[in-house]
């Protein structure tokens, strides 16, 4: 163990520090509240599908739909067999190699999504872009963007 003192967080970087971690927590409970209350579905559930319809070709493999969403392949199959359970996705074997498939919105899928999407951009809309000005905007997409290289960077050291 380290024996040298921690570099704590100086006063500003505890602001900065409480109020990501206070985005980053309510900001997917609004996001998930709103979709289960006006889709009947989560909010991750609407990313996964959100993903596979802007996919080239609208389809995807698992493991690289797992890489898209930023979440594990474990649990991406895992709401895949529940959107199939539920009819709006299929999954097809890859035709040139069978230990692998292919996932890709059913009709009845891009229907759910055609019906949600005008709300969750709606919600979207209310709850960020409405709360700031353009600069702030680019601002936030500069620092999401260097957060998540940083967290990549962070996984590639650690595998």
């Amino acid at each position: 163990m380290d024996a040298t003192e921690p570099q704590w967080l100086n006063e500003g970087e505890t602001r900065t520090w409480l109020a990501l971690v206070a985005l980053a927590t309510r900001l997917p409970a609004a996001l998930d509240a709103h979709m289960q209350r006006d889709a009947g579905m989560t909010h991750f559930e609407y990313h996964v599908m959100a993903a596979l319809g802007m996919a080239p070709e609208g389809t995807m493999r698992p493991s690289d739909l797992a890489t898209a969403v930023g979440s594990s392949l474990s649990r991406v199959s895992h709401l895949l067999r529940r959107l199939e359970d539920k009819g709006w996705i299929e999954r097809t074997p890859d035709p040139s190699d069978s230990r692998y498939s292919y996932a890709s919105l059913t009709p009845a899928g891009q229907e759910k999504m055609a019906r949600t999407a005008p709300g969750h951009v709606a919600t979207a809309r209310r709850l960020v872009f409405d709360a700031l000005t353009p600069a702030q905007q680019r601002q936030l997409t500069v620092i999401g963007e260097r957060v998540c290289s940083a967290i990549d960077q962070n996984d590639a050291r650690n595998r």
